[in-house]
């Protein structure tokens, strides 16, 4: 398969590592809409983890150590497995609990476990 990057250039991948962002969760929106002050707490850790990335960019581009550039990379991968550990237990509190309380329990379940193992690979 052959797709084309933002960039206008063509990219062949395989199948099975394609993405199907259009596939329809249970929910397109939490039961519960996050708090602005839950919302801003991920987004200023997201800037922050932007931030690291660009550093780790600027590491390369002055050719540092590559155990420093390593460093850095598994602080950023640490500090994304965080927001995601704080988004899945938003969604088991709220969202699934909500379903489960709904009689939709089994079919959240099973969506959120797929999500998860997107996490382990």
């Amino acid at each position: 398969m052959t797709i084309n990057t933002i960039g206008g250039y063509s990219k062949s991948i395989k199948a099975k590592d394609v993405v199907h962002l259009e596939k329809k969760f249970l929910h397109d929106h939490p039961s519960h809409p996050r708090t602005k002050d839950e919302m801003q707490k991920i987004v200023n850790r997201l800037k922050r983890i932007e931030g690291q990335v660009r550093g780790i960019q600027k590491m390369v581009e002055e050719d540092r150590y590559c155990v420093d550039i390593l460093v850095q990379i598994s602080a950023i991968q640490s500090a994304l497995k965080q927001v995601g550990f704080s988004i899945t237990e938003r969604h088991i509190n709220h969202c699934v609990s909500d379903a489960i309380k709904q009689g939709e329990g089994q079919e959240t379940i099973a969506e959120l476990m797929s999500v998860l193992k997107q996490f382990s690979k």
